[in-house]
Parts: C-alpha cells; structure tokens; sequence
C-alpha cells in the first residue's frame, strides 16, 4: 500500500503541467509558485530573466528574499517567449467568449500567421473556451518541476557531459579556473577547480558568434532597459577553460563586485570586437587570480581574437 502511494505521488510530480498567460499592465506574463530553495537568480535561470528585472517586474525587494509557495509573476519578453518555434513550454490563451484570431493576436502579440499555424486554425472565428497556444516559454535551464509549473528537456536531447576537451552545449559551463562561487546563486558541483596549467594555443573556433552577436546579447538589452549602462573600465583578464560557448555563443566571466546572473558587454580594444557574458561568480580569494580584475571563457577570448595567454587587456560595460 506503501509502495502504490509512493508511486502514485512520484507520478503525479512527474506529470507536466502547463502555463497560461496573463496580461498586465506591464505586458504578458505566467505565474510560478517558488518551491524549496529557490530564490530570484535560480528562478532568473530557468525562466531566462535577469534577477532585478524579475524583482523590478513583482515589485518586490530582492534583499527579502522569497517565501516558499509565493506567486511570482514571470515576464515574457523575446528572451524567453518564442513564436516560431515549437520547443520549449506551450504557453496558453484561453478565450472568455467569441472571438477572431484577430482579436486574439492584439491580446497575445502573437502574428495571426503564427497562431494559424500552432494551433492547425482552418477558420478566424474562435469559440469560446478555446485554449490556443500562443507561443513556447523557453530557458537556458530546465525549468523546476513542481505542482505549478511545466519541465521542458534540454533541446535535441543534450545531456550534461562531465568531460571538458570537445566543446558541447550546456545549461552551465564546467569550469576548470580557480573561481569563487556562492553556493546559493550557484550550484557549486557545475564548478571544477584545479591548479592552473601551462597554456595551449587556442585550436577552436567559435561558430556563428560574429562580433557584436552572442547568445546573451537579447538579455543585455532587456538589462539595459531596466538598468542603462553606469560603468565602462579597462581592466586586466585572464581566460577560463569550459566547453560552453564554441556552438551555441553562450560566453561567461567571473568579475568581483556584480551580481551573478547579470550580463556584460566585453570589447577587445585592439579591434573593437565584443561579445556579451553572463557572470558566474566572483573572483576574490582565490591565490591564481591576483593580478586580475577578470576572467572570461576560451570561447570567449576566441570570438574576441585574442590568445590564450595569462593576462590581456579587455574594456568592460555594464
């Protein structure tokens, strides 16, 4: 008997549930119930959102934390909310009486094209109670899985890989640099530390990360939005092994005295290439980052063109 409502309960968290969109004043959004351990950077994570940005959208403090079983709004933007394609999330509008697409697409920003073709409409008129998919949430992490929300796997099946030579695409970089990381914004067992070893010469390359371009570009200027560029330094980095970045653009650095989760703009002043990177963690503390203000990905340095030597010279924005 036991055993059957063990199942019965495993079976029940496993079941996806699915979001349905709200409309705010300040745009569109679904709700998600913080279950244990969350805070505003594990929820900014799986929903793709910067931390204040989210804080800014609930009008909430981030300093007061958040309360187990608390509503919180998450707001969909061209960062995590997606038309086109069809993995991820489905997101859901249900009509309250009858309507055309026509009304449906002022009301969801969905294109009527789109919403023709998610949901196979041969007719624009729209019966009442009619759930319509209106686009797919995405994230850059599996999304929780708890009574309130829906878990989506990583895309094309990828799996998280423990090795570091061949580049992969991943949830979070494995990183093999001394960092500083707080374990509550960050889950320390993605980090790899290891004593600094004798550099090699850079034998990947970036793909489709041509200057100005990267993964988290979209989310700098929704950042930006929300909080306009205060600072611009010259400072002194070195690189970090992972595998993230050489397929899919996702750059990462490791700075003191910013919040994990936000991102910046790097440039290499010798050519004016930039990429954008999601800090991880700090630096501070660590002996074999002396001398340096910042550390960024191989992938990184790559699409910035510079070699793979201990220390460089990078412009900051943020």
């Amino acid at each position: 008997m036991t055993f059957a409502f063990l199942a019965f309960v495993l079976w029940s968290f496993s079941q996806p549930k699915e979001f349905n969109v709200n409309v705010g004043a300040k745009g569109l959004f679904v709700e998600h119930k913080v279950a244990a351990k969350e805070n505003f950077y594990s929820i900014g994570r799986e929903f793709n959102v910067h931390p204040k940005r989210l804080a800014a959208f609930n009008g909430l403090d981030m300093t007061k934390g958040l309360s187990l079983g608390q509503l919180v709004n998450i707001p969909l933007s061209d960062t995590n909310f997606v038309h086109k394609k069809t993995n991820g999330i489905p997101v859901y509008y249900q009509s309250t009486a009858k309507q055309t697409v026509g009304a449906i697409t002022s009301i969801s920003k969905t294109s009527s094209e789109d919403l023709r073709r998610l949901n196979n409409l041969s007719t624009d008129n729209i019966s009442a109670g009619t759930k319509l998919v209106i686009g797919y949430l995405v994230s850059e992490a599996p999304i929780a899985l708890n009574n309130e929300t829906a878990k989506t796997k990583p895309a094309n099946g990828e799996k998280k890989q423990p090795v570091i030579e061949q580049p992969v695409k991943e949830n979070e970089p494995v990183v093999s640099a001394p960092v500083k990381i707080d374990p509550v914004k960050e889950d320390p067992k993605s980090i790899v530390k290891e004593e600094p070893k004798e550099q090699e010469p850079l034998k990947q390359v970036v793909q489709n990360s041509g200057s100005g371009d990267g993964y988290f570009k979209a989310s700098f200027v929704e950042q930006v939005k929300i909080y306009p560029l205060s600072k611009e330094e010259t400072v002194t980095s070195g690189i970090f092994k992972t595998t993230s970045g050489w397929n899919d653009a996702k750059f990462y650095a490791l700075i003191d005295g910013i919040e994990p989760g936000t991102i910046i703009k790097v440039i290499n002043p010798n050519n004016n290439k930039e990429v954008y990177a999601k800090v991880l963690g700090q630096m501070s503390g660590i002996r074999q980052n002396q001398g340096l203000n910042l550390r960024i990905s191989n992938a990184a340095a790559s699409a910035l063109e510079i070699p793979e030597t201990d220390k460089f010279i990078v412009k900051v924005n943020y």
